[in-house]
């Protein structure tokens, strides 16, 4: 584990709140949050539904802006960014997985992948995903569409899409939330590699036994961060888990 480039926390949050409107009602969604993340950390994000999980995770990914506070992702401000440069800080520094894949159904497993790496604006993509679809385990199933794969396989290919941009931060929104739990072990594993090669990862669950695979587990309730630390019975490899 370490700092970024920057000399700063990969992630760093500073007195972050993010409040919505909902017919009238104030809703807040985060409080007042402060948060400090090495590079190089695999860290869960636990918590019920409601808790804010989803929307910390949107804040990090310079997918939502905050109502106040602020957010450096390598000592880059992401919170007083205008649109263009969120969207620069994302193609640069995030990349993302989500419990519904989000994947193009009209697009081959290669050609999601170097989708992702295209964007990116990685001058090798055909060749980055390529050794993405390798690295998950499906090197012979580039050329399958969506439809011809299994939840699974297709949670693999968006990892991959994660894998080929080479950015430096990525986060997982219940990436194992549809998948039975050899499949769900074999998603977790990847990303504990990652980690150990010095990517960031956050994964949001509310599973309390898939947080036992983390670095760090990091608890929210009411938009407030309530526990931090490392697993309370201890961390587990991810094959001594069981959900």
């Amino acid at each position: 584990m370490g700092e970024s480039s920057s000399g700063e926390p990969e992630i760093s949050l500073r007195n972050v709140s993010k409040r919505y409107v909902v017919g009238g009602t104030i809703v807040v969604a985060l409080d007042s949050v402060d948060l400090d993340i090495e590079a190089g950390t695999l860290a869960v994000i636990l918590g019920p539904s409601g808790s804010g999980k989803t929307t910390l995770l949107n804040v990090i990914g310079a997918l939502d802006t905050v109502s106040a506070g602020s957010v450096r992702l390598g000592g880059r401000d992401a919170s007083t960014a205008s649109r263009t440069e969120r969207a620069a800080v994302r193609r640069e520094r995030v990349s993302f997985v989500f419990q519904s894949f989000n994947l193009f159904p009209g697009l081959t497993a290669l050609e999601n992948v170097q989708f992702g790496a295209d964007v990116a604006g990685a001058d090798d993509s055909g060749e980055r995903a390529h050794t993405a679809l390798g690295r998950v385990g499906l090197g012979d199933r580039v050329q399958h569409f969506p439809h011809e794969l299994s939840g699974g396989e297709q949670q693999r290919v968006a990892i991959a899409r994660a894998l080929a941009t080479g950015n430096p931060i990525l986060l997982a929104d219940e990436p194992t939330g549809e998948l039975d739990v050899t499949t769900g072990k074999q998603i977790l594993e990847l990303l504990v590699e990652q980690a150990r090669m010095g990517k960031t990862i956050l994964v949001v669950t509310h599973n309390r036994e898939i947080a036992r695979i983390a670095d760090r587990v990091i608890e929210l309730s009411g938009g407030r961060i309530v526990a931090d630390g490392p697993p309370q019975l201890g961390r587990l490899p991810v094959g001594d888990i069981e959900w």
